[in-house]
């Protein structure tokens, strides 16, 4: 046996090889014949290449990705872990050269590749750190420092904290550790589901990796080798959630030509020298089926803060003179924290885990893990820089001493409270890295529903990761009961209201009016002239407008905006009561779900799959199925996975993805996990070879 390929009933693969560079070529070689499309998608992303066949649409992205140099910064990583660590180099190699062979035996089989008119193309060694930097750049949300700066520019410094909640672009997670002390079998319990955007196919890979240094069951990233954020080695398991750290900072810059290139203006007066080159971008007809390409040129500069993503010596494209560096901890370290992924896998003790995760850095995560032996463990895991307050609440000017980093941040280090840890993005061992949290619903929630019983199960943990209690209604409810002199019909709307139970059940009519009102609300107050200047974004890169969009701002801050002692004059009861009005008039014709529908992404749109299924939860719900208030009902987020991990035994534990585990339309298992993610229910994690079927030795 060199390496062997095995599924269960849900087509998940089980992996079984010699060692460990065989392994990991098996998944790589797997993970080409699940998901041959995504990782061309991926690579594409990674290289700033996808506008060549996605069309116009992901020009913006490529810019962003050239600009901020995210494949020359996993060159240099991948360079530095062969001299730094050479085990793990040859790892990600032997990963890249499955991902080549599988994708040169059937890669060209999954449709898209004919609808594209591509070929798969070949992966290089830092590809997969590539993948994992285009997955995160944007993840720890660096452009809600122009949205501060934005908002405070139009209603002062204050409207920062009124518009201060987890912003539209952000990913976040649930995840609960419960010790052994608190379970019906003596050991502990995690679980947890990742909130990412829902993608066709899947962010995540439900996967199982055994030879004779390991044996892991996981969620690993497609394109990156190893399982990196939720893992089950047998004696001890982990999970992570986004610790809404701040390590990424925007600098403005001073910059000028000269008849040698450009130059930027340093905090030391002084001007300095900015490498400058030209990219070319292919850009594909946005008509599918057509033929022809645009080619455009991209003006690439890196000061001594970091590479330039907007703007430049002339300015924006408004004439606006401004240009923005960013400065990221890869591009200046040239380390990404792979050196973690090996370690991890061979954990035995929460020691090991504790151990890896030192040499983590990105993204800055929560971590929770314990073991059989009775260890915990609940920390951050990552590399912040420590610098200056004002670096982490808007851009700062590059020419002024005082914005440079200066070493990082001891990662913080958490306990449990009666036997229970909870991370759900609130404000809690990552409080001194970061400025914005999420809100603190799901957290206290979840910690609520697991102070109601003494004992719990892993078989428990659904009715968790399924709460569709939503807890920020209370302000808006609040303004309804304050309400008089209403219309016969609105009375009976605002009564309705307030009788309901506050929960976003897909099959609710009070959950579809309550959203109704709530969207009117958000849409009035966003008109209002107060907030007229606002609504119009600085001419940044188009990728960035989901954070300076003015309407999914008003409606993810509702909650503040209802509450603050004074909203800049504005009539809110007066929105709130026409809003009510609106929605007496013309209520909504059905229930939560029939306008709360999933809406996955697929890079090359798709309508064969029919009209997608209506969905329980919302933001701020444990069952995080986040609509855009004021904008849309639709569902671009929410679980991307779920997962329970049983200490007791690996065989009692859970998991379960939106679609399936092959990524290839018209397969068995593209979409069959559907519908008990759909249920809130999950598939077994099956770790007994002699139970599995076996496809192929490779």
């Amino acid at each position: 046996m060199s390496a062997e390929i095995y599924r269960d009933a849900w087509g998940i693969p089980h992996l079984r090889a010699d060692g460990v560079d065989e392994l990991a070529r098996a998944q790589g070689r797997v993970t080409a014949r699940d998901r041959a499309w995504q990782l061309e998608v991926e690579r594409h992303r990674a290289q700033g290449t996808s506008a060549s066949f996605l069309g116009p649409g992901a020009l913006s992205w490529d810019r962003l990705a050239r600009r901020a140099r995210l494949a020359d910064t996993a060159r240099r990583c991948f360079t530095a872990l062969e001299e730094t660590d050479p085990e793990t180099a040859a790892w990600v190699r032997a990963y890249v050269d499955g991902v080549n062979d599988g994708l040169a035996e059937n890669g060209s089989a999954a449709p898209e590749f004919a609808r594209a008119g591509v070929a798969p193309g070949r992966w290089e060694p830092w590809t997969p750190l590539g993948v994992w930097l285009a997955t995160h750049i944007l993840f720890a949300g660096f452009p809600a420092k122009l949205w501060r700066e934005h908002i405070t520019a139009h209603l002062g410094p204050d409207a920062v904290a009124l518009f201060a909640a987890d912003g539209p672009g952000t990913a976040g997670s649930n995840g609960w550790l419960v010790s052994g002390e608190r379970t019906t079998t003596g050991q502990a319990v995690i679980a947890g589901d990742p909130h990412r955007f829902i993608e066709d196919p899947g962010v995540y890979q439900q996967i199982h990796l055994s030879c004779p240094e390991f044996d892991v069951v996981g969620l690993a990233v497609p394109g990156v080798p190893g399982i990196a954020h939720f893992g089950h080695t047998g004696t001890v398991a982990w999970a992570i959630t986004n610790a809404m750290a701040d390590y990424q900072d925007l600098y403005r810059e001073r910059l000028r030509r000269t008849g040698a290139g450009v130059e930027a203006l340093g905090p030391d007066g002084t001007w300095h020298r900015a490498a400058r080159h030209t990219e070319t971008i292919r850009v594909a007809s946005g008509e599918e089926g057509q033929e022809g390409e645009e080619i455009v040129e991209v003006e690439v500069i890196e000061t001594d803060r970091g590479p330039v993503i907007a703007g430049g010596p002339e300015g924006l494209d408004d004439g606006t003179p401004t240009a923005l560096s960013l400065r990221y901890p890869p591009r200046v370290t040239a380390d990404l924290g792979f050196g973690a992924l090996l370690p991890l896998l061979r954990a035995r003790r929460v020691a090991d885990v504790d151990r890896a995760l030192d040499a983590w850095a990105e993204p800055v995560n929560v971590v929770q893990a314990a073991d059989t032996e009775g260890g915990l463990l609940h920390r951050v895991a990552g590399r912040v820089p420590v610098r200056s307050a004002a670096n982490g609440l808007r851009p700062v000017p590059a020419w002024e001493p005082g914005h440079e980093w200066q070493g990082r941040h001891t990662p913080p280090r958490a306990g449990l409270a009666d036997g229970v840890a909870v991370m759900a993005n609130q404000r809690g061992p990552a409080a001194p890295l970061g400025v914005e949290f999420a809100p603190p619903h799901r957290a206290d929630r979840i910690a609520a529903l697991l102070a109601g019983k003494e004992r719990w199960s892993a078989a428990d943990m659904p009715a968790i990761h399924t709460d569709t209690h939503l807890a920020s209604a209370g302000p808006l409810l609040d303004h309804l009961t304050a309400l008089d002199d209403l219309t016969p019909e609105a009375a009976a709307l605002r009564d309705r209201l307030l009788s309901w139970d506050r929960r976003m059940d897909a099959d609710s009519t009070d959950a579809a009016a309550y959203a109704a009102v709530r969207g009117a609300v958000v849409r009035r107050l966003a008109a209002d002239p107060v907030f007229a200047p606002a609504s119009v974004p600085p001419a940044y890169p188009e990728v960035l407008m989901p954070w300076l969009a003015l309407v999914p701002r008003v409606g993810y801050a509702l909650e503040h905006l209802l509450r603050a002692e004074d909203l800049y004059g504005i009539d809110r009861a007066g929105a709130v009561r026409a809003a009510l009005e609106e929605v007496a008039v013309r209520p909504p014709a059905g229930t939560w779900g029939d306008t709360h529908r999933l809406a996955p992404w697929r890079a090359l749109p798709d309508t064969s799959h029919g009209e997608e299924p209506g969905l329980s939860g919302d933001h701020d719900c444990v069952l995080c199925t986040s609509a855009v208030p004021g904008l849309t009902d639709r569902a671009a987020r929410g679980p991307a996975a779920r997962y329970v991990w049983d200490l007791a035994d690996r065989q009692d534990s859970r998991w379960v993805v939106p679609l399936g585990a092959s990524g290839v339309p018209g397969s068995p298992h593209h979409r069959d996990q559907r519908p008990l993610w759909l249920d809130g229910e999950l598939a077994p994690v099956v770790t007994d070879f002699d139970r599995l079927t076996k496809e192929t030795d490779v």
